[in-house]
């Protein structure tokens, strides 16, 4: 009997130990907002080609090309809106995606975004 209080004794105290070695359950970063990715508003950038764009918020900010895509970056006091244009087949390239962040980086909505951009100076 004593030899099979001592295992049960010794099996209690090798899970209790192990119970210590549990990994947390990850928890979100406390601040950090989710901002989902719709194209709900983007309705006047999506599929604009360049000349769209630059009669939409006025001449870029930045012009980065690479290939047959190309970058146009739009700046205000409010946000950073980066529109990329991919030509599909022998089509002019068009924008498929667009990303918005506010001048310290930290996240925008991008909707947001590209109405604040459209009331900078230079744009309509």
């Amino acid at each position: 009997m004593k030899r099979f209080s001592t295992r049960l004794a010794l099996a209690g105290s090798l899970g209790l130990g192990l119970a210590g070695c549990a990994v947390p359950a990850a928890r979100p970063a406390v601040g950090t907002a989710v901002i989902p990715f719709t194209s709900v508003g983007l309705e006047r950038v999506l599929g604009q080609d360049a000349a769209g764009l630059i009669r939409l918020f006025g001449q870029p900010d930045a012009d980065v090309r690479e290939g047959g895509a190309r970058k146009l970056q739009f700046e205000s006091g409010i946000c950073v809106l980066d529109a990329y244009l991919y030509p599909k087949g022998s089509d002019a390239p068009k924008v498929t995606y667009v990303d918005a962040r506010e001048p310290d980086g930290s996240t925008i909505d991008r909707a947001s975004c590209v109405a604040a951009l459209t009331r900078r100076d230079g744009g309509r």
